[in-house]
């Protein structure tokens, strides 16, 4: 139990590598599995850090699996998607640089000895990724297909189950972009006195 949500982090972060594999194999039964496996590892998201908290097993090693685990699993899932052509570039570009400004921002904060905790805009962005990762691999695996602005998924009007779901699940991800701005001015807005303050002299 003590080891139990490292492996779990753990477990996610090594996911990656076949999720993106099925992913850009690009064929439904490939889909299907990818949701099953994005699936499980979104679970695992939520469940690591729960244990840990619950069984007081948290450690540096554990903030630093999950966190790692959690922008690798989902970023690499994006981008992948990418590659297929099944979601545009400046949608993974607006999530993956919140991400990254975020992870300066709390590193500069660390490094005053603040601690700069989740907002609430970035826990629903969190999930609203996760909904639409999902749901767009499920679709896709169904053969779903639509016709999409801003360059997300094509293959014409919505006819069916899956393509409505496709659709639905695109809306989610143009919704996730929203709150990942949302969460970066909320971020940017509770680090702006570290941002302001004059650097510390060296010794």
């Amino acid at each position: 139990m003590r080891h139990l949500p490292n492996v779990l982090s753990l477990g996610r972060l090594l996911a990656t590598i076949p999720l993106v594999v099925l992913i850009l194999v690009n064929t439904p039964a490939a889909y299907l599995i990818a949701t099953a496996l994005f699936a499980a590892g979104s679970i695992t998201d939520t469940l690591d850090g729960r244990l840990a908290r619950r069984y007081h097993l948290v450690s540096n090693l554990g903030v630093f699996l999950d966190l790692t685990a959690d922008k690798v699993f989902v970023s690499a899932a994006l981008i992948a998607l990418i590659q297929v052509s099944v979601i545009p570039a400046w949608i993974v570009i607006v999530i993956v640089t919140r991400e990254f400004l975020v992870s300066g921002l709390r590193s500069l904060a660390a490094a005053q000895g603040v601690v700069i905790p989740a907002g609430r805009w970035g826990k629903q962005k969190t999930l609203l990724t996760l909904l639409a990762v999902g749901g767009i691999l499920l679709a896709r695996g169904l053969r779903g297909a639509t016709a999409f602005p801003l360059g997300l998924a094509t293959g014409g009007a919505p006819t069916s189950p899956p393509g409505y779901l496709l659709a639905l699940a695109d809306i989610i991800l143009l919704l996730a972009v929203v709150w990942t701005i949302f969460s970066a001015v909320e971020y940017l807005r509770g680090a702006w006195g570290l941002l302001t303050a004059p650097a510390k002299s060296a010794p």
